[in-house]
């Protein structure tokens, strides 16, 4: 049983692509959140720009994100030498 002090671990990675789509979202829904309050006017073809820009910068983030878990799982591998080989162990090397 962990400690009750200790940190929690992570029920899922840092997804970077998520995190910078939300934030465009928000930007959206301020745009048209200020424009619903009548303190500017947004046409609606204002978004279309932002949103385009968001979804190329969420995709960048995204694959940085990937080739960083790619390269640390990869790294995390070739540095664990212990133990068996699973093509050796258990019940399918038995034929």
């Amino acid at each position: 049983m962990p400690r009750p002090d200790a940190p929690r671990p992570w029920r899922h990675g840092f997804r970077p692509g998520r995190l910078v789509l939300g934030l465009t979202g928000l930007g959206v829904a301020a745009l048209y959140a200020g424009d619903a309050a009548g303190a500017w006017h947004t046409p609606w073809y204002a978004v279309l720009p932002l949103l385009a820009a968001g979804l190329v910068l969420a995709g960048g983030a995204g694959l940085l994100g990937q080739r960083a878990r790619r390269r640390r799982a990869a790294r995390a591998a070739s540095s664990d030498s212990t133990g068996a080989p699973a093509s050796t162990s258990g019940s399918q090397a038995i034929r």
